[in-house]
């Protein structure tokens, strides 16, 4: 029997879907699913909900990380926590009903030290 293929959580027509916008980006999701799997679902669910909603734990980036340009468009940049404790950051940004998480680091980004 060929192994079943997992089902997604659909998204309500509310709600935001997520995307990568890289591969570095699919990489540190995966190494952040193996370190910190609760607080990472608490992540998607927030992203999926109310990615531009500014909270101690999601706010834009400011100065020059604070922008970013895809296809020509510029998008705000914006910075997520999955723990406030934590060292972990996701940076997207959002376009349409579509967030696309462009790095993922699984330790405090240099840029923003």
């Amino acid at each position: 029997m060929a192994r079943p293929t997992k089902v997604e959580r659909p998204t309500k027509r509310s709600e935001y879907s997520i995307r990568f916008a890289s591969v570095s980006s699919q990489r540190g999701w995966t190494d952040l699913c193996a370190t910190i799997r609760n607080p990472l679902a608490d992540s998607w669910d927030f992203l999926t909900r109310t990615p531009l909603m500014v909270t101690p734990a999601n706010y834009p980036l400011k100065g020059e990380l604070g922008t970013i340009a895809r296809d020509g468009v510029t998008h705000v940049r914006w910075q997520h926590k999955p723990t406030l404790k934590g060292d972990a950051r996701i940076w997207f940004y959002v376009h349409e009903q579509v967030v696309y998480l462009e790095q993922v680091h699984t330790s405090h980004p240099n840029a923003t030290k």
